[in-house]
């Protein structure tokens, strides 16, 4: 599978993961941050995600297998992983079927835990959106609106939009919406045992539900060496919401 990606500056790989309907340049900002402090950064595109290929197979196992190829390709030694949300699963996934590969993870507002599916407003507005007949950002907006009240939840969103074909003035998402609606259920599966050595940073947002007590308690389990940091008037994306606070928090743990 290839994946499309971004790179910035030298040093130790730090490779970041983005979440469910993201894409690699919602991290540009901090990116260019963590390279300013040393380090080599790969922001990546999952697949179904962004600018990498679709593919009718999507859940944890083939984004690890994604990947470590992406890591072996690029010949990267001993990367920090950094994943937000459905990316923080991947690297979770990951740990488990390639353990003591990466030398330390960084999982942001996720848990080991299954969940029940909660974005069906989300894809009910997705697929509210018909590009034979909407021809503008603008117009998109006003359907997902119908659907969707958050005004940043939209906006993120709406990022996805592109131009498939400015001849027949087509517009399109750039991820796989049909493929992330059949395989949905995938997405909120339990990672399976395991226990590991490599130190973990867990970030969550203060006022996020995604990780609680008892999610704590299963991290404590699988790794013997593990942070937590509950970022204070945060919710599920910490790293927009507090980006100074989260940039701090992870070079502490990774300088």
């Amino acid at each position: 599978m290839k994946l499309a990606y971004r790179a910035f500056g030298s040093g130790k790989p730090l490779i970041i993961l983005h979440g469910l309907f993201g894409q690699s340049d919602n991290w540009n900002t901090l990116a260019k941050q963590f390279a300013e402090s040393g380090f080599q950064v790969f922001t990546i595109d999952q697949r179904n995600h962004g600018l990498s290929d679709h593919s009718t197979e999507w859940d944890y196992e083939c984004m690890a297998n994604d990947l470590r190829e992406f890591i072996d390709t690029h010949q990267l030694k001993n990367p920090i992983l950094l994943g937000h949300s459905m990316g923080g699963k991947t690297v979770l996934f990951f740990e488990w079927m390639f353990p003591k590969y990466a030398e330390q993870l960084i999982v942001v507002d996720i848990a080991t835990r299954a969940y029940t599916p909660h974005h069906n407003e989300v894809l009910n507005a997705l697929n509210a959106v018909n590009f034979d007949e909407v021809k503008s950002r603008k117009d998109a907006e006003v359907i997902l609106g119908e659907y969707i009240p958050d005004f940043g939840t939209k906006q993120f969103l709406l990022k996805n939009i592109y131009w498939k074909s400015t001849e027949e003035n087509k517009l399109d998402w750039r991820f796989n919406l049909k493929v992330i609606g059949d395989n949905y259920n995938n997405i909120g599966v339990m990672v399976p045992e395991f226990n590991s050595t490599v130190p973990c940073l867990v970030i969550s947002g203060e006022k996020s539900d995604y990780v609680n007590l008892n999610d704590q308690e299963d991290f404590k389990k699988r790794f013997s060496s593990i942070q937590f940091l509950s970022v204070p008037g945060a919710g599920h994306w910490v790293h927009a919401e507090k980006p100074k606070e989260f940039f701090e928090a992870v070079i502490r743990f990774i300088k």
